[in-house]
């Protein structure tokens, strides 16, 4: 986003324009809804920059840094099917994942005592001690980023985001009505 004099005035991440009210009431020169959907990315992509300086030297991509956030904070190892599901991708994709993250020792495959046709992953200590290290620099850009908000800002923030990000939506792909 570009600075403008007043640094609360929304402007647009593509062309460096005052976004008025004419945005906000959905006036013909704005198209709300794309400042949104590329204000969004842009901030997304300066977050995945930061968190990429820490994976790269690791030979960690963003999906597998992901798989080990959600195992650390599932109460209980999860079965290869049900990381996919949180993950939101194929259990092929997952399977791959959990592969090369057992291959680096950040994670191990047990059996599940409940089901013999099952396979629980679970984070070892070196993936626990790895991920405490990736969290120390994830929130060290996420504190550097947003510290342009004030704390009714932040709050404001976290729930329209929560709100987007609820698991009861389904998420809709490109060409589909949202």
């Amino acid at each position: 986003m570009t600075a403008t004099a007043d640094r609360h005035q929304p402007v647009s991440a593509t062309t460096g324009a005052a976004v008025g009210a004419d945005a906000v009431t959905g006036g013909a020169s704005t198209d709300l809804v794309a400042q949104l959907g590329e204000l969004l990315t842009c901030t997304s992509w300066r977050l995945r920059r930061v968190a990429r300086g820490e994976l790269e030297p690791l030979g960690l991509t963003f999906g597998q840094a992901r798989a080990l956030r959600l195992l650390a904070r599932s109460e209980a190892p999860l079965r290869m099917g049900e990381l996919a599901v949180r993950l939101e991708v194929v259990p092929r994709s997952a399977t791959a994942m959990v592969d090369a993250l057992e291959a680096t020792g950040l994670v191990e495959r047990r059996p599940d005592p409940l089901d013999r046709r099952s396979v629980l992953v679970c984070l070892t200590d070196a993936g626990d001690e790895l991920l405490a290290r990736l969290s120390r620099a994830r929130r060290a850009g996420a504190e550097a980023l947003f510290a342009r908000l004030d704390a009714t800002q932040c709050v404001q923030l976290l729930e329209l985001l929560t709100v987007l990000n609820r698991r009861d939506t389904p998420t809709p792909r490109a060409g589909e009505p949202s």
